[in-house]
């Protein structure tokens, strides 16, 4: 009977030992490699990581060897499926042009905001924090 039990521990990641996964970390870096052990802490270790930097269709990895991630940093984790990852359309990059492309973004995004903020303001409302001040 307890064999049916699923785990709602760190045991449940027994199942990713030696498997090729993707980690999205709290401050939002994206994170591929493959995970070799982990402890009860739910921190692991994770070999031939690379940090993956999106802008839309296009992307561009950061090799950063074998990490050592601490378990309370991880929002989410999951297995890459190695068959469907080859039929993804992303095209890379080099590193420099998806940072330029994504700084050229969050400019945009910080000039829309303070438009949006002045606009709101003439009106009575009060810009008091952004997307993401609840943590």
């Amino acid at each position: 009977m307890d064999a049916l039990i699923p785990f709602t521990t760190s045991g449940s990641l027994v199942d990713l030992v030696d498997k090729k996964v993707m980690v999205i970390l709290r401050d939002g870096r994206k994170l591929l490699g493959v995970f070799r052990s982990y402890d009860q802490f739910a921190n692991f270790l994770l070999e031939s990581c690379v940090e993956r930097l999106h802008y839309k269709l296009e992307y561009a990895d950061t090799d950063l060897g074998v990490l050592l991630i601490r378990g309370e940093n991880v929002v989410a984790l999951g297995e890459i499926d190695l068959i469907a990852e080859d039929r993804v359309p992303l095209i890379p990059r080099p590193l420099d042009e998806i940072r330029t492309k994504i700084n050229e973004e969050n400019r945009r995004k910080e000039r829309d905001h303070l438009i949006k903020s002045k606009v709101l303001e003439t009106v009575g409302f009060v810009s008091d924090g952004r997307e993401g001040d609840a943590y």
